[in-house]
């Protein structure tokens, strides 16, 4: 019998049997996606989206996702509430909500919608010149956290630094190409997650340590089912820089791109930092 993906296995949601719970599901952490501290929240963001897409009342595809962490996510199960508020003609808007013990750990919302043929233009310009994913070393993974290691990363510039040695940068922008590891066809859920797997841009600028964390996160999903499935198991573009870093919280952006410069995701969030 073949063993499903980490991060199938992940985001493998069962629905709740209870009558008086129409809208829950529960999962679990996983260690193949641990952070330092609880889980990397990618695969969280992953988890809530998930509860979503397997709602039997979901109309279309993922739009948009907002995530806020509210509490530390503890290791062990969670149960997840999903809520379709309000459903147009072509668009539904959720309320998802994910619960431990000690009660809601993040929050989220989600706009789904009924595509339709329309003109089309981007104004991102994806980075020229580039070498291949084929032509840049793997990120080394040794001694990192569990999460870093389910993902294939190969920096151009910016990468994670090697030593943190307190040299300030003169910015903070990173452009690698990233894909799951073990290889995976890229979907909905995978790409929420590689949308948070962008390094703290104050890792990247400051080269100190730092403890942080993703207060909110947000994506905006620009490719449909189809455009994904022609991504496939493939390497994706990420780029990412903050903009600033003010009063204990900084942001950082972020964009993920197919290799035929077809712009799928763009991401925002806003981290606390402590100095």
């Amino acid at each position: 019998m073949t063993r499903m993906h980490p991060f199938d296995e992940a985001i493998d949601l069962r629905a709740s049997s209870h009558q008086d719970a129409p809208h829950a599901f529960t999962g679990a952490t996983h260690p193949a996606y641990a952070n330092m501290v609880g889980p990397f929240g990618g695969t969280t963001a992953a988890q809530l989206l998930q509860s979503a897409l397997l709602h039997p009342e979901r109309l279309g595809e993922p739009v948009a996702l907002t995530v806020n962490f509210a509490a530390p996510v503890a290791d062990g199960a969670i149960r997840f509430v999903a809520r379709p508020v309000r459903t147009n003609r072509s668009t539904q808007h959720w309320i998802i909500e994910a619960h431990q013990s000690e009660g809601v750990v993040a929050t989220a919302t989600a706009v789904f919608a009924v595509r339709r043929e329309t003109w089309s233009e981007v104004e991102a310009v994806m980075p020229a010149h580039l070498p291949t994913p084929e032509a840049v070393p793997r990120m080394p993974v040794k001694g990192m956290p569990a999460w870093p290691q389910r993902y294939d990363m190969r920096f151009v510039e910016g990468a994670f630094p090697a030593a943190f040695d307190e040299v300030e940068q003169a910015h903070s922008r990173s452009t690698l190409w990233v894909c799951d590891e073990p290889e995976r066809a890229l979907d909905f859920a995978s790409l929420a997650a590689i949308s948070d797997s962008f390094f703290p841009r104050i890792y990247i600028r400051r080269r100190r340590r730092a403890l942080i964390g993703t207060v909110s996160l947000t994506t905006y999903f620009h490719a449909d089912s189809a455009l994904l499935a022609q991504v496939g198991t493939r390497h994706v573009l990420g780029v990412a820089k903050a903009l600033n870093y003010r009063h204990g919280y900084f942001d950082q952006t972020g964009e993920l791109w197919s290799p035929e410069g077809q712009l799928l995701a763009s991401t925002h969030q806003l981290v606390y930092f402590k100095d």
